[in-house]
């Protein structure tokens, strides 16, 4: 028996994992096309949505009452598919550093006023920035200042796209909530 190293479980009999590598040797190519072009602009989601679906394939007690393994394979990835799509809608929104900071440098001098609002707004997003964890911090400013993917970050600072997507999304918020506040504030 296999056992999943980061949670433990228990990953069935090696029928099981003789079940799903047939399932993957068969369909695998065909479940990796139909993830793409689900993903559209996420192609780098892709190989870790198809592990999730074979690892939850791995998980099945009894797979030798699954009569259609091609069908169940993509009731599965649907399912996948279906999550995924819930969890990135939950990321919120990104606040655009770089266009605030070009906009700062690119505002004309002849418009002094816009120019101030500009300054206190990057000083709002300073101040934002402060207050993150190192981790966070670093993260945000790999992503939007620098454009690295979340694979880069990750391996850079030695934790996995999840957790620098986590970080992201972390620091997003926060920045998104504290310039919010700034601006109902003023208001």
């Amino acid at each position: 028996m296999g056992t999943c190293a980061y949670r433990g479980e228990d990953l069935g009999s090696s029928d099981t994992q003789a079940f799903v590598a047939d399932v993957e040797k068969q369909h695998g190519q065909r479940l990796r096309r139909f993830l793409a072009s689900r993903l559209r602009h996420r192609a780098a989601d892709v190989q870790d949505l198809a592990q999730e679906v074979f690892l939850r394939l791995l998980r099945i007690d009894h797979h030798e009452t699954i009569r259609n393994s091609e069908a169940y394979l993509y009731t599965v990835a649907f399912h996948v598919l279906h999550q995924h799509v819930l969890r990135r809608a939950a990321i919120p929104e990104a606040v655009e550093i770089t266009a605030l900071i070009n906009e700062l440098e690119s505002a004309p001098g002849s418009d002094p006023a816009r120019q101030l609002e500009t300054q206190q707004q990057l000083e709002e997003l300073q101040g934002a920035l402060q207050q993150l964890s190192p981790k966070a911090q670093a993260v945000l400013l790999l992503h939007r200042r620098d454009g690295y993917t979340l694979e880069e970050i990750g391996t850079q600072l030695g934790f996995s796209r999840a957790m620098a997507a986590k970080y992201l999304a972390k620091a997003l918020l926060h920045c998104r909530q504290r310039l919010t506040e700034k601006r109902v504030g003023t208001l």
